[in-house]
């Protein structure tokens, strides 16, 4: 009778347990999963609880309990090295990932050292792929010399098959010409409400306020009024498209990107508080876009742009006829991202769906996580 052979385990390494790394937790300790994994280290940013040892398994039912009782810190910076040795030593030569749930660029920045020990990457942080030029090119070189893998589906549209489907479209030839959608889950919201097809009479600052309340947008809303989100998003797909690889030097700061936060609240003094209370002084101006688009038969959306002929890559407010898609097929916070390329032409691959969310985010990491198995 042949010998069946053993089902490898992938070795676990989860940095960051607020809410998505607590959801992805809960994710991989249903029965089906679980014994695909072995959780070795998990940490948040004051302390950390690890079983590295051959046969050294952190429960997923029992991890928290673990790391309240832990004294141990993080020691992050320490940890591609400590790792590296855990993988050399490892005799069943299971994979290893180390899974990044902060928005941390400390993180980001160890994931060339984590790489060259042969550890692969998996993150919802967006801060490595859409920062310098310079980070990003070693990452790839890190990943190259080793073979290990650096993936990050959930750093746009959460889980959403956005970088996959573009990194598919790439490698089997097709030409990608434009890239254009609603990136920002809070924007979608937002202009949603205020811009409808069926109009509305709500305030711009009424909308901001209500999207804050509901938990739609960070703790201060000029950092999704900003744009700067959607141009890390954008950032992060240009340099999957080769004629675009080397264009965002600067990463995001590169982007064209339209910063809908008023002037005089721009500060750095200005506190999340501040930003609501007075944010009704510009309601006039927002209303007046409106009312301009109206007349255009079109309503408001704030979208990323890429387009590879012109090299033209921008995070903007844009008019929409109110029958375009990014007009009539959007609820809630989704996101929708059309790919226009020489296979899709002239209508494009469209993905649409929940483009926030705790849920949606960990099962796009875990989704990468079962791609080294």
């Amino acid at each position: 009778m042949a010998s069946t052979a053993p089902s490898r385990v992938l070795n676990l390494a989860v940095i960051g347990v607020g809410l998505v790394g607590s959801e992805l937790l809960k994710q991989l300790a249903q029965p089906s999963l679980a014994s695909k994994f072995r959780l070795v280290f998990v940490s948040n940013s004051k302390q950390s609880v690890s079983s590295l040892t051959p046969k050294g398994n952190l429960d997923f039912s029992n991890w928290k309990q673990s790391l309240e009782q832990s004294t141990a810190p993080p020691a992050l910076e320490h940890l591609p090295r400590v790792l590296g040795e855990f993988v050399e030593a490892d005799a069943a030569k299971n994979p290893f990932a180390v899974v990044d749930n902060t928005s941390s660029e400390a993180v980001a920045l160890l994931y060339p050292k984590f790489l060259r020990a042969g550890i692969n990457v998996v993150t919802p942080n967006k801060k490595a792929f859409s920062s310098d030029l310079w980070l990003y090119d070693d990452i790839v070189a890190s990943s190259a010399s080793t073979g290990a893998k650096f993936l990050h589906e959930a750093t746009v549209g959460a889980g959403l098959p956005i970088v996959q489907t573009l990194k598919d479209l790439v490698e089997t030839g097709d030409q990608v010409k434009r890239i254009e959608g609603v990136f920002s889950g809070t924007l979608s919201y937002i202009f949603n409400e205020f811009s409808s097809p069926k109009g509305g009479s709500e305030f711009f600052s009424t909308v901001v306020r209500i999207a804050k309340e509901k938990g739609y947008t960070e703790p201060h809303p000029g950092d999704d009024l900003n744009g700067a989100d959607v141009a890390r998003k954008l950032t992060i797909l240009s340099r999957l498209i080769p004629a675009l690889r080397n264009s965002l030097h600067s990463g995001y700061q590169s982007v064209s990107t339209t910063s809908l936060v008023p002037e005089a609240l721009r500060g750095s003094e200005v506190t999340g508080a501040d930003f609501l209370q007075h944010l009704p002084d510009f309601d006039s101006h927002f209303h007046l876009l409106k009312e301009e688009a109206e007349k255009e038969g079109a309503v408001l959306r704030y979208v990323g742009v890429i387009d590879v002929a012109k090299g033209e890559i921008k995070a903007a407010l844009e008019k929409y006829p109110k029958d375009h898609a990014f007009a009539t097929s959007l609820g809630g916070s989704d996101n929708i991202i059309a790919f226009h390329t020489e296979r899709y032409s002239p209508r494009p691959l469209i993905v649409q769906g929940a483009g926030a969310g705790a849920a949606v985010t960990a099962m796009g990491v875990l989704l990468d996580l079962l791609k080294l198995i």
